[in-house]
């Protein structure tokens, strides 16, 4: 006869609960909401017919969850080697990376023949995804995440610090000579830029230089960060832009650094995985290929860590 047991997902979700003593702290981590949490908890008591937490200031185990919640984490520690085990001989040469679509098109993508030329044994899948990948629920193995460096209940190692810096083409940029020149000039701004509050908007970034604002300011917007970088490079305007996300074409000289004047920010793009995989061979080597490739980076940026100019 087989066995009737409940719901995996509502196990799950009690044993993070149990282990956080908040339904906020288990749906960030199951990156789902507290009420799904909740709903899936209370399934599990509708199973047992038992309430499995006294809910007051704080959540308190019933005696009976006390005994069985060591022994669910147990099983979930197993069940997650076990299906390690499993995959060993299917992905043992493939690497799934998830990735922010814009930081695989102009930053990873361009070093990647480096990659395969030194590990031609190990084949890369990119999951180019703005979403926040499950490890529990995809099959992912490392996942590279741009923001403050809180990954809850992940391995997470920092690999580049990043700062806001104002671009032009090489022509417009010979035009240009002081902050309170761009007052007068078509400005670009990223759209997509607008959730993340380090960001500023041009008013906001010229007010940091001291600059005057005595007429209304010529914005164009785009949707899309490659839109913008794009239509600086073609002689548009002049546009913010996140350092890393420009390097190549500072390099290239395709773009270049106004006024060297740069806005650092606590934002930085981190190298993420579940803890139990950091020591995998090809997530090591995916790892330092990586530190080593920011390393180079960091190296050939002449104003990093530079505070922001004042005029």
């Amino acid at each position: 006869m087989a066995r009737r047991l409940p719901s995996l997902n509502a196990l799950r979700a009690f044993e993070s609960v149990a282990r956080h003593r908040s339904f906020a702290r288990a749906a960030e981590e199951l990156h789902v909401t507290p009420a799904a949490v909740s709903q899936l908890v209370k399934q599990l008591e509708a199973y047992f017919g038992i309430a499995l937490f006294l809910r007051g200031k704080t959540l308190v185990l019933n005696e009976s969850a006390q005994q069985a919640f060591p022994l669910i984490t147990s099983a979930f520690d197993q069940l997650e080697r076990a299906a390690e085990q499993l995959s060993k001989d299917r992905n043992n040469g493939t690497l799934i990376v998830s990735t922010p679509p814009v930081f695989a098109q102009r930053w990873l993508i361009p070093r990647l023949n480096d990659f395969q030329a030194h590990h031609p044994d190990i084949e890369l899948r990119l999951l180019a995804t703005r979403r926040i990948v499950n490890f529990m629920l995809e099959d992912v193995d490392v996942a590279i995440r741009f923001g403050a460096g809180h990954y809850s209940g992940l391995f997470s190692e920092r690999l580049m610090q990043e700062t806001i810096i104002p671009v032009a083409s090489p022509a417009l940029a010979a035009d240009i000579h002081h902050p309170a020149e761009l007052v007068g000039c078509t400005l670009l701004y990223d759209d997509a830029y607008e959730w993340d509050p380090t960001f500023p908007d041009w008013e906001s970034w010229l007010l940091s230089l001291k600059v005057a604002i005595a007429q209304p300011l010529r914005v164009h917007r785009f949707s899309e960060v490659n839109l913008a970088i794009q239509a600086a490079m073609s002689g548009l305007g002049v546009a913010l832009a996140w350092r890393s996300l420009v390097f190549d074409e500072l390099r290239s000289g395709k773009l270049v650094h106004l006024f060297d004047a740069v806005l650092p920010t606590n934002r930085a793009y981190y190298l993420v995985t579940p803890e139990h995989r950091r020591e995998v061979g090809k997530i090591i080597v995916f790892r330092n290929w990586l530190q080593r490739q920011a390393v180079l980076q960091i190296k050939s940026n002449d104003d990093e860590p530079a505070p922001p100019l004042t005029y």
